[in-house]
């Protein structure tokens, strides 16, 4: 195919709610392009679009396709993006690699979760958008109501283009403000004929309007518009371009992509007032600071945004072209591990179709294939200029967690490598070996994502694995003093054990004086890697205990920290005082020393109105106002404490604490409350003590499931 040059090239995601018709949308922009002489459907699994076998099952998008379409002496790069929020990693990554974003709104719903979503994350990121009010073909399609939800959520910059003239069953005409024309859409064609009388006068206020706002984004441009009243086609082109590109105005245009009604006058659209890669006034930066202008004669900058797998060519890696141009051979280096690769072939992709082409310019967005060492987030540049690493993208935190575990031991390390490999597609994952927990710990967006991880172990790794709820972080400490001593004595035929230790252990608070009643010959403080700390204090006086067998008891007693007595979780904030024991001369040795003060220690705890302490998080939690009250009904049903609230627009953010034993599946009640618009954060605060019923429930299951190991 032809090779494109930077100045060509236009690059947009296709986002918004799930069901708002993106997959057809891309179809037929394929279709108008010429890319594909057939459309195919989602309910016939045939789409370029949504070709995965986990796709094809569920006859939804999960993972981001690329695909492109000729038009108008342009090539237009699509991302066809997941709708539903659970796959927000795909929407943010789209959103770093493009220069608009075209969000499409389904024509009977309006509004939708999507929407939303698609829409705070362009705030964040600054990424330009166009709004397409589509299914206008539906029995219930209602486009002023639509219009209306738009300016209502997202303000005044939200600006009608285009508007139907016959929405609902049998659509195919509307009135272009920009064009000033009738447009009738016929077999994918559009013909262009005046405005009807009876809707000239709307058209002239909207474009008026248009004009006005259009101007704003120029100077020289507002000067001419006060000087002549109006704007020509090619100033108000230029207007729009630099308007959209600004984000001072978010366009809104008709399709119906089921019946290619208005696909190739978006397309148009795109062509027209998308900046090239080349001409946007929010360039791509390096970590360090540096603009990349996409320019072909620089020298090479490309960016790892997604890795895929496909079963008949192996690993995929998709590039989004910075600086410089990609050619087939070409040795690059990595310049987040100083790795080198080669690129064996540079592929256009259209969804499932690709063609190798020989180079790509700057701008682009292409795929290769078999690279050794590339992952998301990672920058290929030439030997010259590995400094132009491109900053990252932040991808969303996890919400939802779980604990995974084979079915069969057997499979332990099968699965291990299956996660490992599903996290490196997928940064919207976590993934994490507890060590305290003794669970490896997966994270994900949601429950659908959740979904999805066990339809790749059931149908792609063909692995059984058990998902259950993580086990809670306790830990233990003591609120008052206590004294034991423990005896270790083993005679077995040769040298025995022997080892006494006395030890009286209190509670500790930071900034506390010493105030043990035995005098202190040295102090060692440990600040545990879990929080807290353990003080250890050496009491011994008269050489009861020698000085030698004191690491060996601290050791001993760290042990028992590790697995507290109550419950096996961390323990913390304690005081050990040894102040007296016993040697014997021919027995004694580390091991006696480190049993003894580990036995000593657990006896003590147990006297000393030992308590369990729970990881308490602050959280904040965005929802629709009217959902307020049900949703903080259901917080205070979770022990949490409510701080405070503010409100901003139709949102409500409310601020609480809250203990983690509490917050499991929070992510899926939240949905529901607030029919998938809540959001929350939930950030570590500190640990608290646990009410004594809550306390009496944990000893009980622990006591239970140490019986049933038994």
């Amino acid at each position: 195919m032809k090779i494109y040059q930077t100045n060509d090239i236009r690059n947009i995601a296709l986002v918004g709610g799930a069901k708002s018709g993106k997959t057809t949308m891309a179809e037929a922009m394929a279709f108008n392009g010429g890319v594909i002489n057939r459309r195919g459907t989602v309910e016939d699994k045939n789409t370029i679009s949504d070709y995965r076998d986990i796709e094809l099952d569920r006859r939804n998008s999960v993972n981001t396709s690329l695909l492109y379409t000729e038009f108008g002496g342009k090539k237009i790069n699509i991302l066809d993006v997941p709708g539903f929020a659970d796959f927000q990693g795909e929407l943010v990554a789209a959103f770093n690699v493009v220069e608009a974003a075209v969000v499409v709104v389904n024509a009977q719903a309006g509004i939708e979760v999507g929407t939303e979503i698609a829409y705070r994350n362009s705030n964040k990121l600054n990424t330009p958008l166009i709004f397409t009010i589509n299914h206008l073909d539906a029995e219930k399609a209602n486009f002023d109501d639509s219009v209306n939800q738009l300016k209502d959520y997202f303000g005044g910059k939200c600006t009608v283009l285009q508007f139907p003239v016959n929405q609902g069953l049998g659509f195919n005409q509307v009135v272009d403000i920009v064009l000033n024309k009738l447009l009738t859409f016929k077999d994918g064609k559009c013909e262009m004929s005046d405005v009807p009388a009876e809707f000239a006068d709307k058209a002239e206020e909207l474009r008026m309007a248009l004009v006005e706002e259009a101007a704003a984004a120029d100077d020289a441009l507002m000067e001419k518009y006060f000087e002549d009243g109006d704007l020509n086609h090619e100033d108000l082109t230029k207007a729009l371009k630099l308007a959209i590109d600004k984000r001072d105005l978010f366009p809104i245009l008709c399709t119906s992509a089921k019946e290619n009604a208005g696909i190739s006058r978006l397309l148009e659209f795109v062509a027209d007032n998308v900046p090239a890669p080349n001409e946007v006034t929010n360039a791509k930066k390096t970590k360090a600071g540096k603009e990349l202008k996409c320019n072909s004669t620089n020298p090479t900058v490309a960016f790892a945004f997604k890795c895929d797998k496909d079963k008949s060519i192996g690993e995929i890696t998709y590039l989004r072209i910075y600086d410089g141009e990609l050619t087939e051979a070409q040795d690059v280096v990595n310049s987040c591990n100083q790795s080198k690769e080669r690129l064996s072939q540079i592929l256009v992709c259209a969804g499932k179709n690709r063609q190798r082409v020989e180079k790509a310019c700057a701008g682009d967005i292409v795929a290769t294939i078999k690279l050794k060492d590339v992952h998301i987030n990672q920058t290929l540049t030439t030997p010259k200029n590995t400094d132009d690493v491109v900053t990252e993208i932040v991808f969303p935190t996890p919400i939802y967690y779980v604990a995974v575990k084979a079915a069969n031991s057997n499979d332990d390390e099968k699965v291990g490598a299956a996660l490992k490999e599903l996290c490196n597609s997928d940064h919207s994952l976590s993934l994490e070996n507890s060590r305290e927990l003794r669970q490896v710990i997966l994270g994900c967006q949601g429950e659908l994502h959740l979904n999805t991880i066990k339809w790749y172990f059931e149908n792609q790794y063909k692995l059984g694995v058990n998902f259950t709820a993580p086990n809670v972080p306790y830990r233990e400490t003591i609120t008052k003093s206590a004294e034991a001593m423990y005896r270790h004595k083993k005679q077995s035929g040769g040298s025995g054990q022997f080892g006494e230790v006395h030890m009286l252990i209190e509670p500790y608070y930071e900034g506390m004086p010493n105030q043990t009643k035995y005098p202190i010959r040295d102090t060692q403080e440990y600040p545990l890697e879990w929080g807290g700390k353990l003080v250890f204090n050496n009491c011994i006086v008269g050489g009861s205990i020698d000085a030698r067998f004191m690491p060996a008891i601290l050791k001993g007693i760290m042990e028992k920290m590790e697995q507290g007595p109550l419950t096996g979780s961390y323990a913390r904030d304690i005081v050990v005082n040894i102040y007296d024991g016993k040697m014997h001369p021919v027995d004694s040795n580390e091991t006696a020393f480190k049993i003894a003060g580990r036995t000593a220690f657990r006896e003590a705890f147990k006297q000393a109105a030992p308590k369990i302490k729970e990881p308490i998080y602050d959280i904040a939690v965005t929802v629709p106002t009217e959902a307020q009250g049900g949703v903080m009904t259901d917080l205070q049903g979770r022990r949490a404490i409510v701080m405070g609230m503010d409100a901003e627009g139709k949102y409500t953010t409310l601020k609480a604490k809250a203990p983690l034993a509490e917050m499991n599946r929070y992510c899926t009640a939240l949905s529901s409350l607030t029919s998938g618009r809540g959001t929350f954060t939930m950030t570590f605060s500190s640990y608290e003590l646990v009410p004594a019923d809550v306390q009496q429930a944990l000893l009980k299951a622990y006591e239970e499931a140490a019986n049933e190991e038994e």
